[in-house]
């Protein structure tokens, strides 16, 4: 686990939002991490419109303005499931920094992204083998093009994703705890 970006520690959040290039992860991991911490989880994907989907099922890479509205309208739901409980769990691809900037301004608060760090080959290799979802094998090298690693000034944990889910969630919740004792 590489903690804390740029050696800054992140600020502990009431939106948790994991985030990555397709096949890295984030539904695994945010919907342990939220099981662990006994909140929501909420995949963005599920909030996709109709024809974002039909899109990348096509093999099309969204645009940014097939992203914006998506992208305000989640994080809108992020907003009212932690006003509901506290704090919410969920998976975003986020991986422009203009896509994690949209979210903190359409969210009004901070959020704290766990970025789930791969190599092409470890999430090509993932990509094989999973079934029944519309974003295609054939999208990763644009996921990778698009991809805007976080970097200073952002309220990030990054995590490696080599090891098993559990230890990856465990490491999330170290870097928690270490955050949580700073503060």
């Amino acid at each position: 686990m590489t903690p804390f970006s740029d050696e800054a520690t992140p600020n502990l959040a009431r939106i948790i939002v994991v985030m990555g290039v397709s096949g890295c992860g984030k539904s695994s991991v945010g919907a342990a991490l939220a099981g662990r911490l006994r909140k929501p989880f909420l995949d963005a994907d599920d909030y996709h419109p109709p024809s974002n989907i039909e899109k990348m099922s096509r093999g099309e890479p969204l645009t940014d303005d097939d992203r914006w509205p998506w992208l305000d309208q989640f994080s809108q739901v992020l907003t009212d499931h932690a006003d509901e409980h506290g704090t919410v769990v969920s998976a975003c691809s986020a991986l422009r920094r203009a896509y994690r900037d949209r979210m903190l301004t359409a969210a009004k608060e901070p959020v704290l992204f766990v970025y789930l760090q791969g190599s092409r080959k470890q999430i090509a290799d993932r990509l094989k083998v999973r079934i029944d979802h519309f974003m295609p094998a054939a999208l990763l090298d644009s996921q990778f093009s698009t991809l805007e690693p976080p970097g200073a000034g952002e309220n990030v944990l990054e995590v490696d994703i080599g090891p098993p889910v559990e230890a990856v969630v465990q490491s999330v919740l170290e870097g928690l705890s270490e955050t949580a004792a700073r503060e």
